[in-house]
């Protein structure tokens, strides 16, 4: 199974696990992106909504997990084919709940192409909009490096 390891400028990443660590409380109380299918039974929608709920509090759980002890002391997170895809799914839970709940004001153009003015915004703004940055390119990062894991074996491409 294919492992990168990512040396991170702690200084930098850690002002961003605030703000990601506040989006994963908001995060507990319900999906980034809510179920909207019509017709289900209203006790099969809930216990549906509390296993995906569940799975993704584990997922950003797992990113969290990156950060611990060794990461303030090395800078290094590992990622691997065990952990790619919960991360990539955590990482997009996260950006969803910062679009809405910090980022809502800003075209999802200026977001999506980095086409903000950070000098322009009021300081939890700019701090989930680097945040956003930081978990897109980690979201980029795993998916070109490991994307054979995470779709099912083999070997990915050399970087």
């Amino acid at each position: 199974m294919k492992r990168i390891e990512v040396k991170l400028h702690v200084p930098a990443v850690a002002p961003l696990l605030d703000v990601i660590k506040g989006a994963a409380d908001s995060l507990r109380d319900g999906l980034a992106a809510p179920l909207r299918v019509e017709g289900l039974d209203a006790d099969f929608r809930a216990a549906w909504q509390d296993e995906l709920a569940a799975a993704q509090n584990e997922d950003v759980r797992l990113l969290l997990s990156l950060f611990d002890r060794e990461f303030f002391s090395t800078g290094i997170i590992a990622l691997d084919g065990a952990n790619a895809e919960a991360i990539v799914r955590a990482c997009a839970a996260v950006r969803l709940r910062l679009r809405v709940l910090e980022l809502a004001a800003l075209p999802d153009e200026s977001l999506e192409d980095g086409t903000v003015e950070l000098g322009q915004l009021a300081e939890p703004v700019r701090r989930a909009f680097m945040c956003y940055v930081f978990l897109a390119t980690l979201q980029d990062l795993v998916l070109s490096h490991l994307d054979t894991a995470i779709l099912g074996g083999g070997a990915a491409p050399a970087a």
